[in-house]
């Protein structure tokens, strides 16, 4: 008898340690990590869910930015956190996608470190124009870096980033060799395009819709499937005459081992937040697409974008420094 009692006892003490994560959550603050400085298209996508969030979770959201080696430093920190469901991380594709075929100590496995949580935005990228480059549509910009090359450079917010290798397929793809010039994040280098030191740009619309909406620069291209419904009136790279799409998203995750009814709590408040109008509106504003998936969705998806770029990296002869 007393040792079916001491049975019973142990298993609902084994019981309850395995719901505890949840349960000591809940008396914390979640912290979202942005590996990012704050103003980038990451941190706003995350500011707007996580004010959604509080509220269908019922505690307190707060982003926490990590800037640093193109978001790995935050993604570190998510790898060695709790599975309780306090710490998480708003991540671009390319820390998950880019990266594993760049750095042979990345210190993190993108499909085996992490608990996919879900899909928080799709997005493709702006081809910027600013004063460096002549008037014209994108053909024009790119026929006259083909004449002068010692001017035909392209600037991004990094290296190894999904925008470079974009760059890199639109130069392929137009007989054009461009340089890319990487910069500390997109703020910088779109001064330097409006300022006229880089003559073009790739990267997320944020970067530069707001500049091209007063005149200072020209969006010439988006690089998705689709026109941008934030620029209706700029076309795709195919339709400017150049075959190439490159797009990337936006993902939660959370460290490895989180229960999955944890999982699939925090993943409703995602989709829940990304259904309301206001949500919609910000994100579009933005030049992204509110898009949900849940977890499995969001690790195939992962697992495509994987494979998608593992040869145009190959192909480009990239080195990262660390």
């Amino acid at each position: 008898m007393k040792r079916r009692q001491f049975a019973a006892r142990t298993a609902a003490a084994f019981a309850a340690t395995a719901a505890a994560p949840w349960v000591f959550a809940q008396d914390r603050t979640v912290r979202i990590l942005v590996g990012f400085p704050p103003g980038g298209s990451a941190d706003v996508v995350a500011r707007v869910l996580a004010e959604k969030m509080r509220v269908s979770l019922g505690q307190n959201v707060i982003i926490d930015n990590k800037p640093g080696a193109a978001g790995r430093l935050a993604l570190g920190e998510l790898r060695r956190a709790a599975p309780d469901g306090a710490t998480l991380a708003f991540s671009p594709s390319g820390a998950m996608v880019i990266h594993p075929w760049l750095y042979p100590n990345l210190g993190y496995d993108p499909a085996k470190d992490f608990a996919p949580i879900a899909l928080g935005s799709t997005f493709d990228f702006a081809v910027t124009a600013g004063p460096g480059a002549p008037a014209g549509d994108l053909r024009t910009v790119l026929a006259w870096m083909k004449a002068n090359p010692g001017k035909a450079n392209y600037a991004t917010s990094g290296a190894g980033t999904v925008p470079h290798f974009a760059g890199q397929l639109i130069a392929q793809a137009a007989g054009v060799p461009m340089t890319h010039v990487a910069y500390r994040g997109g703020a910088p280098a779109a001064q330097d395009l409006i300022g006229g030191q880089v003559p073009l740009m790739v990267d997320t619309a944020l970067e530069t819709i707001e500049h091209h909406r007063a005149g200072k620069v020209r969006i010439l291209a988006v690089t998705g499937e689709q026109r941008s419904r934030a620029l209706p009136e700029v076309p795709t790279l195919k339709e400017a005459g150049i075959d190439v799409t490159a797009d990337a998203f936006f993902g939660l995750y959370g460290p490895p081992g989180m229960p999955p009814e944890l999982v699939a709590r925090i993943d409703r408040s995602v989709a829940d937040a990304l259904r309301m109008p206001d949500v919609q509106e910000k994100i579009h504003s933005l030049g992204l697409v509110p898009t949900h998936a849940g977890p499995a969705e969001l690790a195939a998806v992962q697992a495509a974008h994987l494979k998608r770029w593992e040869m145009p990296i190959r192909n480009s002869g990239f080195k990262a420094e660390s």
